[in-house]
């Protein structure tokens, strides 16, 4: 079943999905600064155009164009900025 999720008043927005007993969200950040929590440990793959992210425990924001993917750990959270939309796959760990 797919569910669809609308966060930072409409500027994040993902459809959720299950594939192969693993859940996972597709979507599109536009431009701005967000801060999401984790749950699960997540795998963000950069689908198309480019975030910029500062992971936990860093403090230098990285660059992560599409096809390149980052991990971040359960129970922390990690922060993105994007100039312009970008879409990305997000898979729960």
């Amino acid at each position: 079943m797919l569910k669809h999720n609308t966060y930072f008043e409409g500027k994040v927005q993902s459809i959720s999905f299950e594939r192969n007993g693993r859940k996972a969200t597709a979507g599109v950040i536009d431009a701005g600064e967000f801060h999401f929590g984790t749950g699960p440990p997540e795998r963000m793959t950069v689908i198309s155009g480019e975030l910029l992210a500062l992971l936990p425990g860093e403090t230098t924001w990285r660059a992560f164009p599409a096809g390149t993917t980052f991990e971040v750990h359960a129970e922390s959270g990690f922060d993105v900025r994007a100039a312009a939309p970008a879409a990305y796959l997000c898979e729960f760990l």
